[in-house]
């Protein structure tokens, strides 16, 4: 048995990070940068209004209230801003500034003193006074050309699609995607939810669960198969799977020390190095982790679906950043909010949630229902708790390091902020 922390290292230390490829930057939702993004150009990319008005020049100096000044130009965003203006300038939002104005009145803080026939302005008056550069963003403002925009390791979501596409960027490097495969193992599980179940069934829950888990962490989710617990059928599948182009394979069950947990001799039968086998923690003691012929991953993860979300998400999940080239979590560190007592020698992964007080003040609470077929709990919390290995009494107000249910990070809810105790 090997401890967890150490578990942890050697699994990183095996996944090797991925090749780059280029990609459209319109197809690149959810994949990781493998290279620095540096802005071509700036942005804004030229100076422009932040709202309806009119531009005028100040000369380096506040123009007071009541000046009136003739409107000699209307500029709409889209048109090519005049030479030069000797006067205001009425001006619409995003509309570039004229050569020589710099600062723009909201036009509702203008007096209209004389339109034209078709009640355009020509003369206004200042109901306020008007400092330099008031309502104009600059060029480069929000990003100079040549500016670091996004490191290497940046998943790529909603807002770096928006900046991407403000900055004219119409391709990028990315890691390949990890090519994975979902093997679940088991003659009582049932896949059809509109089954019935027969005496000894139960539903297959793990498989839906590491099938989205495994896409949301950017892996290619290649080959999904529900086995028999027959070492036969097993070892088609892995073949298959190796033939298949799959560097990631995922299992669940039969990984134990029953009569039917045959997975560990099934995996030196098809000359695969198992890098360890059991790891001090609870739930999910009986993990496997092995590197196939052709250098393939294997992860067992036991069959209880608490211990196989542990094993996804402190496991798999870490594997699959690696290989993308995102960088290691870092935990969320909270107080516990009551003592608990845990046997020494494990380190114990608990269903938490982690809430704050209307101070501000964070702790985190342990779930009732620790056992690991409880899927139940998993739904009010919203973090992992880690136990060390060494400890058997934590006192209420230890700090413990916490993850998020997910590698996407804790979510607090405005239930949880505001009824935190």
């Amino acid at each position: 048995m090997i401890a967890f922390e150490q578990a942890r290292r050697m699994v990183l230390s095996a996944s090797e990070t991925l090749e780059a490829q280029r990609v459209p930057a319109h197809a690149a939702m959810g994949r990781v940068l493998a290279e620095d993004v540096f802005s071509p150009e700036h942005l804004p990319p030229f100076d422009n209004t932040a709202m309806d008005g009119f531009a005028l020049a100040t000369g380096g100096r506040s123009v007071p209230e009541g000046t009136e000044l003739n409107v000699v130009a209307a500029l709409a965003a889209g048109e090519a801003a005049p030479a030069g203006c000797d006067g205001a300038c009425e001006i619409m939002t995003g509309a570039p500034m004229p050569d020589g104005l710099d600062a723009v009145i909201p036009v509702e803080q203008v007096m209209v003193l004389e339109q034209d026939g078709e009640k355009r302005p020509q003369r206004i008056r200042l109901l306020h006074a008007v400092p330099p550069g008031a309502n104009v963003r600059r060029r480069g403002q929000d990003v100079a050309a040549g500016d670091l925009i996004m490191p290497a390791g940046t998943r790529i979501g909603a807002p770096e699609r928006m900046v991407l596409a403000a900055l004219g960027i119409a391709g990028i490097s990315v890691r390949r995607m990890p090519a994975a495969a979902l093997l679940t193992t088991g003659r009582e599980l049932v896949d059809d939810p509109g089954q019935s179940l027969q005496p000894g069934q139960i539903r297959n829950s793990n498989g839906p669960f590491l099938a989205e888990r495994l896409q949301e962490c950017g892996a290619e989710l290649r080959i999904r198969q529900s086995l028999p617990d027959e070492s036969g059928a097993f070892t088609e599948a892995v073949c298959h799977c190796l033939q298949a182009g799959v560097g990631l394979i995922v299992s669940t069950g039969a990984v134990s020390m029953g009569r039917y947990d045959f997975i560990p001799d099934a995996l030196r039968a098809l000359g695969a190095d198992i890098l360890f086998h059991k790891v001090a923690m609870r739930p999910g003691k009986p993990l496997l982790f092995a590197r196939l012929p052709g250098g393939a991953l294997y992860f067992g993860l036991p069959g209880n679906p608490v211990s196989s979300a542990v094993g996804m998400r402190f496991f798999v999940e870490p594997a699959i950043r690696a290989l993308l080239g995102v960088p290691p979590e870092r935990p969320v560190r909270a107080p516990l909010a009551e003592s608990v007592d845990k046997k020494p020698g494990f380190c114990m992964l608990q269903k938490t949630r982690l809430q704050c007080d209307d101070q501000g003040r964070l702790s985190a609470a342990l779930m009732k229902g620790q056992e690991s077929f409880r899927i139940r709990p998993l739904l009010q919390s919203n973090a992992w708790a880690v136990l060390p290995e060494q400890d058997a009494s934590l006192p209420a107000g230890t700090v413990v390091e916490l993850y998020g249910l997910s590698g996407s990070g804790i979510v607090l809810n405005a239930c949880e902020v505001a009824h935190a105790s």
